[in-house]
C-alpha cells in the first residue's frame, strides 16, 4: 500500500478529532489517488486514509488501526450507517453522512426502493465498486444512481456526470413522510432529489398549529413545509419566487387530497412588508431561504439578508404565534444566527422567545470536532 507522510501540525488534527489534512501538511505522497497508510515525521503509523493530490483537502481519515480497508470494512462500516436510521418514520432519508457517519466524502440517501449516491473525492473513486456492491447488498436497492453533479467533484480533477450505477431509477419517487407525502427527483432534484434534513423540523413546525389556525410558508420551493402546516391550519400560504417550484407544491398539495393551501408567486422581501401593511397575521410563520453565504466573503452580507427577512417575518406572527425560522448556510455560524436574530427581534418590536433550538435531522449526525458536519441551524421562537 503507498504511503503519506505528514507534519506535526497535521497529525494534531487527526488527534484532536478532524479528519482532514490539508496539501500544506503533507510532506509526502503518492502521484495517484487512492487509500494511503498514514504515518507522521518520525514514522509512527497514524491510520488510514483517502489520498487525493488534486485535492487541497489532501488526506481523509478513514481508519486509525492498522487493518486493511477492504471489502469486509466497507461493509462494516455501512452496516453500522444503515442500522442508525432504524425507526425513522419515512420511506426517504439519508443512509450516509460522509464525514457525520466516519465515512469521508460518501453521501447516500435512500429515496424508497432506490439510493442516490455521491463520491466527493478523487480517492473515494477508487473505491466505487466495493462500496456499490456494499450498498446492494445491505440495502438491497432497485436502481443506484451517481449524483456527481457537484462543483467539489471538479475541484477534486474527476468528472462531474450523473450516471446510472446499477439497476433502474426513476425520474420521480413518491416519498413518505409520517403521513404526508411528496415527489422527489433524483436525477434533477435539488442536492441528490430533495431537501431530506428538514424532515424532523417539519414535524415540529406542522405540530404548533393550532386546529383551524393559520401558517405561512416562505420559499417554500416544493411545499413541504406548507403540507405539514396543513396537517391542522384552515389556510396556509406558500410563497416563492418561482412559479415552477410552486406547480410542484400544487401537484403535492393535490396527491395529499389539502385545498387549503394558497400558492403565491413573489418575493419574500417584498411580499412580507406589503401583507404587515395589510395587517394580515398568521399563527405559524416558517422562514427557510436558500443559503444567502455561498463562502466566507459573503457572511456579512447573508446577515444582512436574514435579518431584514426575519425582522419582516417577525411582524406577522400573530400574538401567541410562532416563528420557525432556519439557515443552511454553512459559513454562517449558530453563534452569528442566534445574534442574528436577537438584532431582529429587537429591530421588529416584537418580544419573541426562545422555544427550541433546531439543527439538522438525526439521520445527517454532526460530529462536534467536525464543523463541516453540521451546517443547519434554526430556532422556533414565540411571539408574546
Amino acid at each position: 500500500m503507498s504511503e503519506a507522510v505528514v507534519s506535526d501540525r497535521g497529525a494534531r488534527r487527526w488527534s484532536g478529532g478532524h479528519p482532514w489534512i490539508f496539501r500544506s501538511d503533507v510532506r509526502e505522497g503518492p502521484s495517484s489517488a487512492g487509500i494511503v497508510a498514514v504515518r507522521d515525521s518520525r514514522g509512527r503509523f497514524l491510520g488510514r486514509a483517502l489520498f487525493s493530490p488534486a485535492s487541497e483537502i489532501r488526506l481523509r481519515l478513514l481508519e486509525r488501526a492498522d487493518r486493511p480497508i477492504d471489502a469486509a470494512w466497507w461493509r462494516e462500516r455501512l452496516t453500522a450507517c444503515r442500522d442508525r436510521r432504524h425507526g425513522i418514520d419515512a420511506n426517504a432519508w439519508r443512509a450516509v453522512h460522509a464525514e457525520g457517519d466516519g465515512l469521508p466524502a460518501l453521501v447516500v440517501d435512500r429515496y424508497d426502493r432506490w439510493l442516490v449516491v455521491q463520491l466527493l473525492s478523487a480517492a473515494l473513486e477508487t473505491q466505487r465498486g466495493v462500496i456499490v456492491d456494499a450498498l446492494r447488498d445491505l440495502f438491497a436497492p432497485e436502481g443506484i444512481l451517481f449524483r456527481h453533479d457537484v462543483p467539489s467533484r471538479r475541484l477534486e480533477g474527476v468528472d462531474d456526470s450523473v450516471e446510472l450505477a446499477f439497476g433502474t431509477v426513476p425520474e420521480q419517487v413518491e416519498v413518505r413522510e409520517g403521513t404526508v407525502r411528496w415527489y422527489a427527483a433524483p436525477w434533477t432534484g435539488q442536492k441528490t432529489g430533495a431537501f431530506l434534513d428538514q424532515r424532523e423540523n417539519r414535524h415540529l413546525a406542522g405540530a404548533l398549529v393550532p386546529e383551524g389556525g393559520t401558517a405561512l410558508d416562505c420559499f417554500s420551493y416544493h411545499g413541504s413545509f406548507a403540507l405539514h402546516l396543513a396537517q391542522r391550519a384552515s389556510a396556509v400560504t406558500a410563497l416563492d419566487v418561482s412559479g415552477e417550484a410552486l406547480a410542484r407544491g400544487a401537484e403535492h398539495a393535490a396527491l395529499n387530497g389539502l385545498t387549503q393551501i394558497e400558492f403565491v408567486e413573489g418575493d419574500a422581501f417584498d411580499a412580507l412588508p406589503a401583507w404587515g401593511r395589510e395587517g394580515r397575521r398568521f399563527d405559524v410563520v416558517v422562514v427557510d431561504p436558500p443559503a444567502f453565504a455561498k463562502g466566507k466573503n459573503h457572511v456579512k452580507a447573508a446577515l444582512r439578508g436574514y435579518h431584514e427577512i426575519n425582522r419582516r417575518a417577525m411582524r406577522l406572527v400573530a400574538d401567541g404565534g410562532w416563528l420557525v425560522t432556519a439557515s443552511c448556510s454553512f459559513h454562517v455560524h449558530r453563534a452569528e444566527f442566534f445574534e442574528m436574530l436577537a438584532g431582529a427581534a429587537a429591530a421588529s418590536g416584537r418580544r419573541l422567545t426562545l422555544h427550541a433550538i433546531l439543527g439538522q435531522g438525526s439521520d445527517h449526525p454532526e460530529v462536534l470536532t467536525i464543523p463541516e458536519t453540521g451546517y443547519l441551524k434554526g430556532a422556533i421562537l414565540r411571539a408574546d
